[in-house]
């Protein structure tokens, strides 16, 4: 058996309706829109964010990245990377589109969710994000991102539903190669996030699962 039968296999009725409801990127990120975000510091795999109704983003990001497998996509992450001490990192599950890269995820944030398959690279994916990549001090704080990695290579720890293999997952990803961003000149010249922008982009936040800055 795959693991993609064995994972809808574990599911109940009301988790299977909802999971085999989601046939699009666009659905998936419907979905983990509709839930809370969660302030919890444990992580989920895809089958406790069904069964709890909520994520946090790497939590969100697992998800969407086992909902695309069942549609046909391969279920690839990346990490983007802020400042260290200022901020989270940010999970997102990508799928190619006619050649175009696009992304879900879930976030606490207004701007860091879903994006359209339009980017040519991963790199114009994630830049795309940078501008909504602010802290609760409205400091624009991405530095860097993650080589790809793809779940696929995973499925012998179960990541689809075991949460000790999410947490082998967030330890692994502080071993990935990681691609810079911005130079020591660019990041002196940044701007803080203006009070309109920033006012939208933390509409709805749960304060409670807001990173402090150190």
């Amino acid at each position: 058996m795959d693991v993609m039968t064995q994972f809808v296999e574990m599911l109940d009725d009301r988790q299977r309706n909802t999971f085999l409801k989601l046939d699009s990127p666009p659905q998936i990120q419907a979905y983990l829109d509709s839930i809370p975000y969660s302030a919890d510091i444990a992580n989920r795999s895809p089958l406790s964010v069904l069964r709890d109704n909520k994520a946090h983003c790497l939590d969100g990001g697992l998800f969407a990245a086992a909902a695309l497998r069942h549609i046909g996509y391969p279920p690839i992450v990346i990490d983007m990377l802020p400042e260290a001490g200022r901020d989270d990192d940010h999970v997102l599950a990508i799928f190619k589109r006619h050649g175009y890269w696009g992304s879900v995820a879930k976030s606490n944030f207004t701007g860091l969710r879903y994006r359209e398959p339009v980017y040519r690279t991963f790199r114009e994916l994630v830049l795309s994000y940078f501008d909504d990549f602010f802290n609760a001090e409205g400091e624009k704080t991405m530095r860097a991102y993650s080589v790809p990695l793809y779940l696929k290579t995973l499925d012998k720890i179960n990541w689809m539903w075991d949460e000790k293999a999410t947490d082998f997952i967030e330890k692994h990803f502080g071993t990935l190669r990681r691609h810079l961003l911005l130079t020591p000149e660019m990041i002196r010249d940044l701007s803080p996030m203006d009070e309109r922008s920033l006012k939208v982009g933390m509409l709805g936040v749960d304060l409670a699962g807001l990173y402090k800055p150190h």
